[in-house]
């Protein structure tokens, strides 16, 4: 098979005191999202999903997070070590679509800085990244205001 494809998914609880990051995208709030590493919701579903696509573990099998050394880390150089670990492994991203689901802070005025920091990482073309935003309706955590959770599809060719 020449392409394949992969969903990833993630969820992270929002707490005081920690920078908010989605999509490698620094929002100005005094909260943040829990995680060992900069906890991108965002980032960490589409490396899921890419990982899926080539048949490999999930990113927590690549980037421990009980390993000091992704304390607090970028998570676009994450992104940037699946898309590596990819291309050695003879595959290239085809394209990515994703989906943000939050009630806060405010997705949609950042978008395209998203996907343009998404597209640095990955080389890939914006028109080859779909990137949406969604609230949860007032439904279960998210909606509460609680936690943001993102879905990711990534499609991949064999080189």
């Amino acid at each position: 098979m020449n392409l394949r494809v992969g969903h990833g998914y993630d969820i992270h609880r929002i707490v005081a005191g920690r920078p908010m990051v989605l999509g490698g995208v620094r929002f100005d709030t005094d909260y943040g999202l829990d995680g060992h590493s900069d906890a991108d919701a965002l980032t960490h579903a589409i490396c899921d999903a890419l990982l899926g696509a080539a048949a490999l573990p999930d990113i927590g099998h690549f980037f421990l997070n009980t390993d000091p050394a992704y304390k607090n880390i970028d998570s676009q150089v994450l992104l940037q070590r699946v898309t590596s670990e990819l291309a050695q492994r003879g595959w290239r991203i085809v394209n990515l679509d994703a989906s943000l689901i939050a009630e806060k802070p405010k997705i949609y005025p950042r978008l395209a800085e998203m996907k343009a920091r998404l597209a640095k990482s990955t080389g890939l073309p914006l028109d080859c990244i779909g990137l949406k935003a969604t609230t949860n309706e007032g439904v279960d955590q998210i909606g509460q205001g609680l936690a943001i959770a993102a879905h990711a599809v990534a499609l991949i060719e064999r080189v």
